[in-house]
């Protein structure tokens, strides 16, 4: 019991809460890519990862949000990879080498895992709204990480072009390696190569305009 009579488990620290969302994340990811979004429900979320369905609701409002916390890691380090981003380096070396290695992704799905879940927003309404809406809340964030870097007041507009610049390569890359491993043209080992490419390809372009 506690000092005003309260009893019951301490509450969750902020950290132990990113935590649990990173946690509901990965599993809800993995049985929608091994039985579909349709198939999927909360309560099965929830075993995946020891909690109830209850909590899985307490924190995303629909099991198609589960998959938020994954863009959101993705977008904060390459915003991080920007504000870091070192005059005379290529963007394509400041974003494309960090991403994959960023402690806050260690724990997220493999990236044949994260593949197939993009190759899921193509087909489920639910997951791609998700998707896009990361991108729209990516661009601001990136826009800033620009300014920041170029010392320029965060409403300035060339920041904000080259963010939806950036954006649409990173973007563009990611659904062609999805599509072309769902579509069949090309074997998964060839296309997780050729993601590596294309994603360094993409950012080499951009970068003509982030100079």
């Amino acid at each position: 019991m506690t000092a005003g009579g309260r009893t019951g488990r301490p509450p969750l620290t902020e950290e132990r809460k990113a935590e649990i969302r990173l946690e509901i994340a990965r599993a809800a990811v993995d049985l929608f890519v091994a039985q579909g979004v349709a198939a999927t429900t909360g309560e099965q979320i929830g075993q995946a990862v020891g909690v109830s369905a209850r909590t899985v609701w307490r924190y995303f409002p629909s099991k198609e949000a589960c998959v938020r916390p994954l863009f959101a890691a993705g977008i904060e380090v390459v915003a991080e990879c920007l504000r870091a981003w070192r005059p005379g380096q290529a963007l394509e070396e400041a974003i494309g080498d960090a991403v994959p290695t960023d402690s806050r992704l260690a724990h997220s799905p493999d990236r044949a895992t994260m593949g197939a879940l993009v190759r899921l927003t193509r087909d489920e309404p639910g997951l791609r709204a998700e998707w896009l809406q990361s991108y729209d809340e990516a661009e601001p964030a990136f826009a800033r990480a620009l300014a920041e870097r170029a010392g320029l007041p965060a409403d300035d507009l060339r920041p904000t072009i080259q963010a939806a610049m950036l954006n649409a390569a990173l973007r563009a890359a990611a659904e062609h390696y999805a599509w072309r491993v769902a579509d069949g043209t090309t074997d998964p080992a060839t296309a997780e190569a050729e993601l590596t490419a294309t994603m360094r390809s993409a950012l080499a372009v951009v970068a003509g305009g982030l100079s």
